[in-house]
């Protein structure tokens, strides 16, 4: 009998799920692979879009090249997962139904509520995103002797959002000041503190202003007002300041966290219906020690092709694996220079130089020969 496995999102996850499963999953089995883009983005790293848009041919893959022979794309915005129907609701009212289900749908930002966030700043989480902001800070160049560009979080995609800025303001030897706020104590709030002192000294270096300590509490088109009370100018705000769950997910009969509207799962990837699984940034998955797992597009990689293979023991009745996260360590772009950190095999614990800059430039070029080929991989790193 036929089975048919719904992959939801073209993500890293969803990517990697999906090839997994044209490997592993048994000659009879329909995999039907859903996904508002017909493309693949390689996300970690359209930041590099906000100076340079034609970077934009290099991180991008048509599905169409990653499916194999077993696997349909279908392209649709997923509206909800109704798990007690076994079936997916699409937006243009259609629904797709499957025997087991992959949610990999990655993530939007989260605003918290912010007053004016939305309406009057950008968010980093497409490639038109990107674009978006380099065409408003063009514009903003335009306009003003001297651009403001500010940018809300100080994690990974805000460090490296405000590096790019700072080095599209060397490109176009234009005045902007570049400012990245956060909330908390610290650069890189959520990870180890030295790595963070470095990718602090980088933006300093590259001439971004760096502000810890003080909440962003309302934005308005023109300027930033913090909760101590200061106010900053704004030509362009960016904000980076968080993660969370897709409204597929809020809108699903699954269990989600009340706040983020992730997915909590076990190390299996079983969600509270047992024919859903859930990987990538669309769940929280607890590590060996009750941690959540760091959405990264390296966890996401990996959960993928762990998720397939569950999906197969499933169907065949056997029992689940638990995954283990393999943290290979950390790198950072900002501008042309890199930082990296706790890489496994390397004896420095943080470094930069040009090793750091290849080795960012190394893990599109695997990610990218491991989906589509070694010349797209090439032609990336070209372009990075």
């Amino acid at each position: 009998m036929t089975a048919t496995v719904v992959v939801l999102g073209a993500g890293y996850a969803g990517v990697s799920a999906v090839d997994r499963l044209e490997s592993v999953a048994p000659e009879d089995c329909e995999i039907v692979w859903v996904s508002e883009s017909s493309e693949h983005l390689v996300l970690h790293e359209v930041h590099r879009c906000i100076r340079d848009p034609t970077v934009a041919e290099s991180i991008t893959v048509p599905v169409e090249t990653i499916a194999g022979p077993k696997t349909t794309f279908r392209e649709a915005r997923v509206e909800a997962i109704e798990s007690a129907d076994s079936r997916v609701r699409c937006a243009d009212g259609s629904t797709i139904e499957y025997d087991t289900a992959i949610v990999a749908l990655g993530s939007q930002t989260a605003t918290y509520d912010i007053p004016g966030v939305l309406d009057h700043g950008h968010t980093l989480k497409s490639l038109d995103d990107a674009l978006g902001i380099h065409d408003a800070i063009r514009e903003a160049t335009d306009a003003t002797e001297t651009t403001s560009v500010v940018v809300g979080g100080a994690g990974l995609t805000g460090v490296q959002t405000a590096g790019e800025v700072a080095a599209l303001a060397d490109r176009l030897t234009a005045a902007i000041d570049v400012t990245i706020l956060e909330g908390l104590d610290r650069v890189y709030p959520g990870g180890d503190r030295k790595f963070g002192r470095r990718l602090r000294e980088e933006l300093e270096n590259a001439g971004v202003t760096v502000r810890t300590g003080s909440f962003v509490d309302c934005v308005e088109a023109d300027r930033i007002t913090l909760d101590d009370g200061d106010r900053i100018d704004a030509d362009v705000f960016v904000w980076t300041g968080g993660i969370r769950g897709q409204d597929a997910l809020r809108d699903s009969d699954l269990t989600v966290d009340s706040n983020s509207y992730r997915i909590h799962t076990a190390r299996d990837f079983r969600t509270s219906a047992e024919s859903v699984f859930a990987v990538g940034d669309a769940a929280a998955i607890d590590g060996p020690s009750g941690e959540p797992i760091p959405p990264t597009a390296e966890a996401a990689w990996g959960a993928g092709e762990a998720v397939a293979d569950n999906v197969v023991r499933a169907m065949e009745g056997r029992p689940l694996d638990e995954w283990t996260y393999d943290d290979k360590g950390t790198v950072a772009s900002i501008g042309d220079d890199a930082v990296a950190h706790d890489v496994m095999g390397v004896p420095v614990e943080t470094f930069g130089g040009p090793a750091a800059r290849t080795l960012k430039k190394a893990i599109a070029a695997r990610w990218l020969s491991s989906i589509d080929s070694p010349v797209s991989a090439a032609r990336a790193w070209r372009s990075m």
